[in-house]
């Protein structure tokens, strides 16, 4: 069951010899053939209010039509590799397993929101980690100024990964076999052995590093009756940061990003 029609997923998804429309950030390195909403609504004459319809240069539909993500079932947030290996924890699919380490599941939760123009950053084997804080393993590609952009909903999965202190960079360990991970719990013949694979140094000294993810959010549209309202973002405890999308406050107050000094 797929929402109040029964759409089913290649209602979107239209396949042609195999090929599917639709781009994933964490692969796609460009926006070919992806689906948009525009491919069957005509927002500009789907709203009646023209408060809205101004709105249309700058927010992506996703935005007030995804007010939560994960309302069917809980998603997983965030995935600490650090922890794993402990036999003596209890073991829960959406709390710990020995493989894997501890996550936390959420549901119902508030996106996270950014310019995106459909494009991203990927982090590449072999680059560098951010030793002074978070190392981004995709970067939504877009700003204020970028006129391709949009305010997009987004998932921000956060992780711990490991990585060479010597190198610095992330490492990529042999999970599976009688020499992986999975059945050794032995990190370090675990990532040596990785890296024989990959190709990538290893010095024997490793850690764990702060990762974040984006997955921008496109499933689960919300009909008009449960859309975002204006005061879910145009008040003081509103949900949108607008110093970080890079106004100078409350667009409502201050102009949008299509205003300039002459006007």
């Amino acid at each position: 069951h797929m929402g109040r029609f029964d759409f089913t997923c290649t209602d979107w998804h239209q396949t042609d010899d195999h090929s599917i429309m639709g781009r994933s950030i964490s692969v796609s390195v460009d926006a070919a053939n992806q689906v948009s909403c525009n491919d069957c609504h005509q927002p500009d004459l789907t709203h009646d209010d023209q408060r809205i319809t101004d709105h249309l240069d700058t927010v992506a539909c996703q935005t007030c039509h995804i007010p939560e993500g994960a309302l069917r079932d809980p998603t997983k947030m965030d995935w600490d590799w650090s922890t794993s290996g402990d036999p003596d924890r209890e073991e829960d699919p959406h709390e710990y397993l020995r493989i894997k380490g501890s996550f936390i599941y959420e549901s119902a939760f508030i996106p996270s929101y950014a310019w995106y123009n459909g494009t991203a950053t990927h982090y590449i084997l072999g680059d560098p980690v951010n030793t002074d804080g978070v190392t981004q393993i995709n970067d939504p590609i877009g700003d204020i100024t970028d006129t391709n952009a949009m305010i997009w909903p987004f998932k921000i999965h956060t992780a711990n990964q490991p990585y060479d202190t010597q190198y610095n960079i992330l490492l990529i360990p042999q999970t599976v076999g009688e020499d992986g991970y999975w059945t050794t719990f032995d990190w370090d013949s675990a990532l040596a052995n990785g890296s024989q694979v990959t190709g990538l140094p290893y010095s024997g000294n490793y850690d764990f590093a702060e990762t974040e993810m984006y997955w921008p959010q496109t499933h689960m549209v919300q009909p008009a009756e449960s859309a975002l309202q204006c005061t879910a973002c145009h008040t003081e405890t509103g949900r949108m940061d607008w110093a970080a999308l890079g106004y100078p406050g409350d667009p409502m107050q201050w102009g949008g990003r299509t205003v300039t000094e002459e006007d």
